[in-house]
């Protein structure tokens, strides 16, 4: 297929036996030669500087040990982090919520469906009252036939959307906005809120730490990838920025 780094072709052969490691993804092909023309692209870089090991992953390994530099994550960092972060470090934090769901499914027009809940939503400022009533009339969610009620919910307790949106109500609030999640329109009143506890620093130092860590680590990763494949003769295909399976 014309394939080649710098000079070295990539053959057929080549091409094949990897793609029988990339049939689960959206293009098998292009994954796979994606992933052959990096660890080319790496294993000549090894080469160069004289690099050694067992196999191939230990040498592309031992390669980014080499050159791939992290700065030190220090105290400022993770107290910044940790400052700027108060709901991932909050232990015990509850809401006790309620909502009507107004699914989306293909045989619904979502502009039909968004008229039918913004139209209940403005019912519902005006007279709150009629919240149970109008769950059990439209909400396409189990919780309708309790007048929408999701009981009390922790973080982690449901979709990210959802628990964004809902651990920002304040107590006893109605939503003024409907809620868009991957399950359709939500119309959402946040009934009691139960505070959390924010867990010192000091417990969580090392946590944030690592997190930052990893973070730098990819980034720093990813900086040297597209470095080395900006610099190599690549023929036969365009790169795609320098992201990687090769390091999970």
């Amino acid at each position: 297929m014309g394939l080649s780094v710098n000079g070295i072709d990539i053959d057929d052969a080549d091409v094949a036996r990897e793609l029988a490691h990339h049939q689960g993804a959206a293009n098998p092909l292009k994954q796979a030669v994606q992933e052959l023309v990096l660890r080319r692209v790496l294993l000549q870089e090894a080469d160069r500087l004289g690099i050694a090991g067992e196999d191939e992953d230990a040498r592309i390994e031992a390669l980014f040990a080499s050159e791939v530099r992290v700065p030190e994550v220090d105290d400022a960092a993770c107290a910044t982090w940790y400052r700027n972060h108060p709901e991932n470090f909050t232990s015990g934090e509850l809401v006790e919520a309620r909502h009507i769901l107004f699914q989306v499914t293909p045989t619904v027009s979502l502009e039909l469906l968004r008229e039918t809940a913004e139209a209940v939503l403005t019912e519902l400022k005006q007279r709150p009252e009629r919240f149970a009533e109008l769950a059990a009339q439209y909400s396409n969610c189990p919780s309708g036939a309790v007048g929408g009620s999701l009981g009390q919910l922790g973080r982690g307790m449901t979709v990210r959307e959802f628990e964004d949106f809902v651990f920002r109500l304040p107590e006893g609030q109605l939503a003024d906005r409907l809620l868009e999640t991957r399950f359709g329109l939500h119309i959402v009143q946040v009934l009691r809120r139960v505070e959390g506890r924010l867990v010192p620093f000091h417990a969580v130092r090392a946590q944030i730490a690592a997190n930052l860590g990893d973070q730098a680590w990819q980034r720093a990763l990813h900086q040297y990838m597209q470095l080395l494949v900006g610099s190599a003769d690549i023929r036969g295909v365009a790169m795609e920025g320098a992201g990687s399976p090769l390091v999970q």
